[in-house]
């Protein structure tokens, strides 16, 4: 999970949806929104050019319990329906990390080591980040149904797939680190729009001293410059 720039005003189509009886928060303005929004990855675990979006509230509407949620701009995210059926437990309605409004980076650590995922908050008396590090944990891990263990295991092998590719690039920026080619590609990897950013950017963060050049790439400055 990483920060996100939510564009504004507000897609045009909830003020008018929330009047109506039977009103849709999917119309195609804010389906396109939040696709452009968020990179077009889940929000929660990262993966990206999702094959199954949905349209995810940050706080439940609870069917229209909580009417003022359902169409609000600000409630609204990306995500893959794997991560939304996780989330859609009862330990999670007091929310998580708005990702929107705070950098999820500054809030927890992200990391794949020794074949597992070790998602921590770095307070663990902040019961927000310690909820949304369980939630992003269990999106790699949960195996309580067959799909889940499938969808789970899936994201992992991305993942892997994903970090492998980080290390052989910085492999080969350790024996040609004046290659603009190869630094491009470690820019690239480390952008906050690419897939499982977080884990990535936590890497290099965590190795800094080895590779102090590359400690500016996660600035967001250089992301926002590339745009």
């Amino acid at each position: 999970m990483v920060k996100i720039e939510r564009s504004f005003p507000a897609p045009a189509s909830l003020e008018s949806e929330a009047k109506k009886v039977s009103g849709s928060y999917e119309q195609p303005d804010v389906v396109s929104r939040l696709r452009k929004d968020f990179h077009d990855k889940c929000y929660i675990c990262e993966l990206k050019n999702l094959q199954d979006p949905q349209v995810e509230h940050l706080l439940p509407h609870k069917n229209g319990k909580y009417p003022e949620r359902k169409f609000d701009w600000n409630n609204l995210f990306w995500s893959c329906s794997h991560c939304n059926g996780i989330k859609n437990q009862k330990k999670y309605d007091d929310g998580i990390i708005d990702c929107c409004k705070n950098d999820p980076e500054l809030m927890m650590t992200f990391k794949l080591k020794d074949g597992k995922t070790e998602i921590s908050a770095k307070d663990e008396h902040n019961s927000m980040a310690v909820r949304t590090a369980l939630l992003i944990y269990e999106s790699f891990n949960l195996l309580n149904t067959g799909m889940r263990t499938y969808k789970s295991a899936m994201r992992y092998n991305e993942l892997t797939k994903e970090m492998n590719l980080l290390y052989d690039n910085l492999e080969a920026y350790r024996k040609n680190p004046d290659s603009r080619y190869i630094q491009r590609k470690l820019k690239a990897l480390l952008r906050r729009e690419s897939a499982f950013a977080a884990f990535k950017r936590n890497y290099i963060r965590d190795n800094c001293k080895e590779f102090p050049q590359l400690q500016s790439c996660l600035l967001y400055t250089s992301d926002a410059a590339d745009e």
